[in-house]
C-alpha cells in the first residue's frame, strides 16, 4: 500500500488516534518466545500471560502474532491448560523478535466518516535506541497487518513507540522528554519537529510534556508507567511516598509539571495519585514495576500487581476511575523480569462503530 495517501497526513484527511478506553475491535499481542528477555524463566511467565488473554476475550477478540505453526501450536496449548475459549483467538503467521506489542504493534488511526475509515501507521522501530538488536522482524509488523487487512499504510519514517504516547482521544497526548528525545530515538530532529510528526500521524492538536521516567526502565522513560489518561480529562500518575527511594524526586517533579497543564478546552487536568508497588529487584537491577501499566479493555482494566501491600490500595484507586469496568489484578512478578508489563505486551484495535 502506498505511504501515503495523495500526499496527505493522517491528520489533513480526518484521522486520529482513539483513546485506550474507547471501545475496541480486539487486542493484538505478540506471543512471547524470545529467552533472552527472561533469562532461565521465559516458561514462568504463560500462566499469567494466559490469564490477561482470559480476561481480554471477556470483551474483545484476541490477535496473536505467531512465527509459524509450532509457535501457534504451543500457544493453543498453553491457553488451552489454562482453560481460556479458543473461539475469540485469532492467529497471525507474523514472526517477531520479541513479545512487546505495544512498541513494535500496528498504530490504528480511524476516521468513520472516510471512505476508508481505519488506516495503520507504521512508525520505525529500532528496540528503544538500539539496546536489543535484532529488530528487524518487529520494525516490519505494521505493515503486515495492514497488507493483511488491505489497510493503507502510513510511514513517518521517524522512531516512535506505542508505550511511550498517551491518548485522551480529544486531540491531546502526553509523552515524555526523557524518552521522545532521547538522543538514541530521533537524533535529527528537535522538540517542535516531533510535535509536528505526533501531530500529522496520530491526528492530535495538542502535545504535553512530562520529564521522567521510572528507576529500571530500559524504554529511557515511557509514559504509560507514569502517567494514564482514564478519560478525556482525568490522569492517574504514580506517586513514591518514600523520600528515601530514587523514585521519589522524579515522580514529584513529574506531579509538578502536570498540576501546571491545562487542556485544549483550559481545563485543568483531574489528577488521581496512584501508590508505587514496593521495589523488586534481580541480578542487582531495579524492575520498573508500576501500577500505571495497565491495560484498558472493553470489559476490564487488567493490572499488573506484584504481592506487596500496596496492591490492594491500587486497584481500589483504579476501580473507581472505572466505573464501568471490572479492575482485574494479575500477578506480574515474573512477567517484570522482562522489564514491561500488561500494557507494554498489548495494542488496541479501534471498534468503528456501525
Amino acid at each position: 500500500m502506498s505511504m501515503n495517501i495523495n500526499g496527505s497526513t493522517p491528520r489533513e484527511l480526518g484521522y486520529y488516534f482513539p483513546a485506550e478506553f474507547a471501545p475496541h475491535e480486539a487486542t493484538w499481542l505478540s506471543w512471547p518466545h524470545k529467552e533472552a528477555s527472561w533469562p532461565g524463566k521465559i516458561h514462568t511467565i504463560f500462566p499469567s500471560y494466559a490469564l490477561f488473554i482470559k480476561e481480554l476475550l471477556k470483551g474483545e477478540k484476541v490477535r496473536i502474532n505467531v512465527a509459524d505453526n509450532a509457535m501457534q501450536k504451543f500457544a493453543s496449548q498453553t491457553l488451552e491448560t489454562a482453560g481460556v475459549d479458543p473461539s475469540g483467538v485469532e492467529f497471525f503467521y507474523n514472526p517477531t523478535n520479541d513479545a512487546w506489542c505495544r512498541d513494535h504493534g500496528p498504530a490504528f488511526l480511524i476516521n468513520p466518516g472516510a471512505p476508508q475509515p481505519k488506516v495503520i501507521v507504521d512508525w520505525g522501530y529500532n528496540a528503544w535506541g538500539n539496546k536489543y538488536p535484532p529488530f528487524d522482524l518487529d520494525d516490519v509488523i505494521p505493515t503486515r497487518i495492514a497488507n493483511h487487512f488491505n489497510l493503507p499504510v502510513y510511514a513517518p519514517g521517524i522512531v516512535m513507540e506505542g508505550g511511550s504516547v498517551e491518548f485522551n482521544g480529544q486531540g491531546t497526548v502526553l509523552t515524555s522528554t526523557a524518552c521522545l528525545l532521547n538522543p538514541n530515538r530521533n537524533p535529527q530532529l528537535n522538540q517542535a519537529q516531533i510535535e509536528t510528526m505526533l501531530r500529522d500521524y496520530y491526528g492530535v492538536e495538542q502535545i504535553l510534556w512530562v520529564d521522567e521516567g521510572i528507576v529500571g526502565d530500559d524504554t529511557d522513560g515511557h509514559i504509560d508507567d507514569t502517567v494514564r489518561f482514564v478519560n478525556a480529562d482525568t490522569v492517574l500518575t504514580v506517586i513514591e511516598t518514600d523520600r528515601a527511594d530514587d523514585n521519589y524526586a522524579l515522580l514529584q517533579h513529574n506531579l509538578k509539571q502536570l498540576k501546571s497543564m491545562r487542556l485544549i478546552n483550559g481545563k485543568q487536568l483531574n489528577i488521581v495519585e496512584l501508590p508505587m508497588p514496593a521495589a523488586l529487584h534481580y541480578d542487582g537491577q531495579r524492575l520498573p514495576c508500576s501500577y500505571a501499566n495497565f491495560y484498558i479493555a472493553n470489559k476490564s482494566v487488567i493490572v499488573p500487581v506484584f504481592n506487596c501491600k500496596q496492591d490492594e490500595l491500587a486497584l481500589r484507586i483504579i476501580q473507581d476511575c472505572f466505573p464501568g469496568r471490572s479492575v482485574v489484578g494479575i500477578d506480574s512478578t515474573d512477567i517484570i523480569w522482562g522489564l514491561g508489563s500488561f500494557h507494554c505486551l498489548s495494542q488496541q484495535e479501534p471498534l468503528l462503530h456501525a
